[in-house]
């Protein structure tokens, strides 16, 4: 890892929402080299920080792109300045959408995304939604967008909200040209067999291994979530375990939404995989950064 202003090593966790981040912090976390937590404000810190000095305001004469990499680096040092954990993974879904800046300030550093099928994203909100019936969560903006299951679920799927947001930012970083540097983590995989995830994560990191207690897992963020009027948004459990459930979506909702996991079959791109299987059974094909295989299918 080349070393920058600061002797920690940075990594990074982006994706989708609902789809095990909060769970793979927890899980990495026990490690003692490594900090690992929910969703940090890093992200939009910098992109702050770069629109005070963007061309055409009266400050963009006053800083090159040196010292804008300079002041970037000391928000990420600053933030993470009291944690004596030398290797840290920040969490953003929007690091996926601005892997230019983060690959320019960190030449070796590599971007976890973990992802699900978007209908279990879209049901997993919705049982949030019904779980807290006596409080009108801050994701949607108005009594149209609450009114229905169709409604709530088209505002969290637009190009800029919570789930339409990432998916695009993901899909755009997966054919980019930083795409080696991604590794995309399927979260049922993650539930099914965390030993062998967390076993591929750790070789695509070049970290060395660590005997994790997956039947000791604890995360929890009450403050956070009641602040997004989403009681138990972030709690896992404590066993790692696959929860089946059937859906609460109606039928041709999750139907609609169950077709948008691309990332099963990315013909061209060279981000590793650890994903299922195709409908298909056909395996997945890309290049891969280091020497094992670039996708791992179960």
């Amino acid at each position: 890892m080349a070393q920058t202003t600061t002797s920690k090593t940075p990594y990074f966790i982006a994706g989708l929402p609902r789809s095990g981040s909060t769970l793979l912090s927890a899980i990495l976390r026990q490690n003692p080299r490594f900090h690992a937590g929910m969703t940090s404000p890093v992200a939009n810190l910098f992109e702050t920080i770069l629109a005070q000095f963007a061309a055409g305001s009266e400050l963009s004469n006053l800083i090159d792109d040196g010292g804008r990499q300079r002041l970037l680096r000391g928000i990420f040092n600053s933030f993470y300045g009291a944690h004596d954990e030398p290797v840290i993974f920040d969490t953003n879904r929007a690091w996926t959408a601005n892997l230019p800046v983060l690959m320019a300030l960190y030449p070796e550093t590599k971007v976890i995304c973990c992802v699900r099928d978007v209908a279990w994203i879209m049901d997993s909100m919705e049982r949030q939604f019904r779980k807290n019936a006596f409080e009108q969560t801050r994701l949607f903006q108005s009594s149209a967008e609450r009114a229905t299951v169709y409604t709530r679920v088209e505002a969290l799927a637009g190009a800029t909200r919570l789930v339409g947001f990432p998916w695009h930012a993901l899909r755009e970083a997966a054919y980019s040209e930083f795409a080696n540097r991604l590794v995309i983590v399927e979260y049922d995989l993650l539930a099914a067999r965390p030993k062998d995830v967390i076993k591929l994560l750790y070789e695509f990191l070049g970290e060395g291994p660590f005997a994790h207690d997956f039947e000791n897992v604890t995360y929890d963020a009450p403050k956070f979530d009641t602040g997004l009027g989403l009681s138990g948004l972030h709690r896992v459990h404590k066993i790692v375990a696959p929860r089946p459930r059937k859906s609460i979506l109606p039928p041709d909702l999750f139907e609609r939404y169950s077709k948008l996991a691309f990332w099963r079959d990315m013909p061209g791109s060279e981000a590793f995989k650890i994903v299922a299987k195709s409908k298909t059974g056909e395996a997945q094909n890309a290049a891969m950064p280091i020497p094992t295989q670039n996708v791992a299918t179960y």
